[in-house]
């Protein structure tokens, strides 16, 4: 589910509802690279989950902080569902009317403000050390995969019109992959298409 579809309610708020926000555990927030923040300026990210309680207004959670530095962030949002873990609204009141989505906010705030913020305890940064986690149980997935159709030359399992692999070209492959990430987790952003 793709939102692009901001609110500015005030010169440095803006809200996004999210729809079905039941079904939602993560939110992604990013700049697209069209207008980058201003000089020394950065975003305080905050979800708003519904006040089913009949209290006045949506009770809004900061999540963390994006900047032109820090394009890009990833927050795991399902413990905040209905949290007590709570900040004054500070997005000048906006409450929809029969509202059942979750709202996300986004408040211009200098760097200097956004450093000292504490996120709420039930928000989760998916940070880089998770994102290596994942990369290496992929890695070691489809090596393991791989490597259990391994066949010798001479088995007669051996299709004459298929094409293999020698298994020390997976190994390298494996071995020089995991030092890559383990060196820059983001150097694969810079890979281009070559197979064809």
């Amino acid at each position: 589910l793709v939102s692009t579809s901001w609110e500015q309610i005030s010169p440095t708020n803006c809200v996004a509802e999210l729809t079905d926000a039941d079904s939602v555990n993560h939110i992604v927030i990013f700049l697209t690279g069209q207008t980058p923040f201003p000089e020394g300026m950065g975003g305080a990210v905050y979800f708003a989950w519904p006040n089913l309680t009949g209290g006045e207004g949506p009770n809004w959670h900061l999540l963390g902080h994006i900047s032109n530095e820090k394009p890009s962030a990833i927050f795991r949002i399902n413990k905040l569902k209905g949290g007590q873990d709570v900040i004054p609204n500070t997005f000048l009141g906006h409450k929809p009317v029969n509202h059942i989505n979750a709202l996300v906010g986004i408040s211009v705030e200098p760097l200097a403000v956004l450093a000292g913020q504490t996120p709420a305890a039930e928000a989760e940064a998916i940070n880089q050390s998770t994102f290596m986690q994942f990369s290496e149980k992929m890695l070691e997935n489809l090596f393991n995969f791989a490597t259990s159709f391994a066949i010798q030359p001479g088995d007669p399992r051996v299709k004459p019109d298929e094409m293999y692999i020698p298994m020390s070209s997976l190994q390298q492959w494996y071995s020089n992959f995991q030092r890559r990430l383990q060196q820059n987790p983001n150097f694969w952003k810079s890979y281009e298409k070559s197979i064809g």
